[in-house]
């Protein structure tokens, strides 16, 4: 097996808060293992584009704190078709690249798959995603940071709710995963929740707004993007026909939830993760998942880490209906 010299980091899909930190560790590990890294612009496009540029340590210097992504990220139709797969691949090897790191989600993982598949380019993928969505980590980076955001920007909108004698509906970012919504939605003391994972009965919710505690001065009720209902302002209006005199608003956190500066524990695991795909190259690993499970590093292969959890903790949903009394 050809030896690794040298590296190509790069971001795809949307950004999550603890990239810069990943990007940063793969750099200075690669660093570290004397082989040569380099930054690759906006994803699997700028591997078309050949928007690849040198890494050192300067280049990651002063990052570790900064949300986003100093790589950018770009979704690719062009990496969808055969063509523009072989040019990324002409530009990986007119650059000399041995190996790739990609840090993303679902799409990052997918492509990285097929790519291995017709040209047996080595790549490990970090789980960047504020989803939670991946099989094979307890928490992917920038989740941690997410959830935080939300129940932040919640416990203003309590101020304001208590004040007023307000029910709020909150909708937070999650089409096909309400893992946001789930975490946020205990962390907040919201009354309920509704996420894509589960159907939900507008019957069953306005029944428990009826016999809650009349003398609570405000209520929250947390909505991922993706519920069946449709939506924070569908289930408004729901609320607002069976009971006109209740002050009722809706309040939409969403992309101010994929922004700011990451969380310790969200630098920590990315600054794990990234060293550990740099190792892992090194150790001839390839199309796999770097994840934490249990504290320990976990590797989950690409087709089997893009399986999206269709299952939630429903301890968790429990959770909700006996502390929202």
């Amino acid at each position: 097996m050809k030896s690794i010299k040298k590296i190509g980091v790069f971001t795809s899909g949307g950004d999550s808060p603890g990239m810069n930190a990943a990007i940063r560790a793969v750099v200075r590990s690669g660093l570290y293992y004397n082989l040569e890294v380099v930054g690759i612009m906006r994803g699997f496009e700028g591997l078309i584009t050949g928007e690849i540029i040198p890494m050192d340590r300067k280049s990651v210097a002063n990052i570790v704190q900064r949300g986003g992504t100093i790589l950018k990220t770009a979704r690719s139709d062009d990496f969808r078709t055969v063509e523009g797969r072989k040019k990324a691949f002409e530009n990986v090897q007119k650059h000399g690249i041995d190996a790739l790191v990609g840090i993303g989600g679902d799409g990052t993982f997918t492509g990285a798959s097929i790519f291995i598949e017709e040209f047996d380019v080595p790549i490990m993928g970090l789980p960047g995603t504020i989803d939670n969505d991946l099989i094979g980590t307890d928490f992917t980076i920038g989740y941690d940071t997410a959830i935080n955001t939300v129940v932040d920007a919640v416990d203003k909108i309590r101020d304001t709710a208590e004040s007023h004698d307000r029910l709020f509906i909150v909708e937070v970012m999650g089409r096909d995963s309400g893992l946001i919504a789930l975490r946020s939605g205990i962390g907040t003391g919201a009354e309920a929740i509704l996420i894509p994972e589960t159907k939900t009965d507008i019957t069953h919710l306005l029944e428990r707004l009826e016999s809650g505690r009349k003398d609570k001065s405000s209520k929250i009720i947390i909505v991922a993007e993706g519920d069946d209902v449709g939506g924070a302002f569908v289930v408004a209006k729901a609320v607002k026909e069976k009971f006109p005199s209740i002050d009722t608003r809706v309040s939409i956190l969403g992309h101010m939830q994929r922004g700011g500066s990451p969380s310790c524990m969200d630098r920590v695991l990315a600054s794990r993760l990234g060293v550990g795909a740099v190792e892992a190259l090194l150790a001839n690993r390839r199309g796999e998942m770097l994840g934490l499970v249990n504290n320990e590093i976990q590797y989950t292969p690409f087709k089997q880490a893009i399986k999206h959890l269709g299952e939630v903790d429903t301890n968790l949903l429990k959770i909700v209906d006996i502390l929202s009394l």
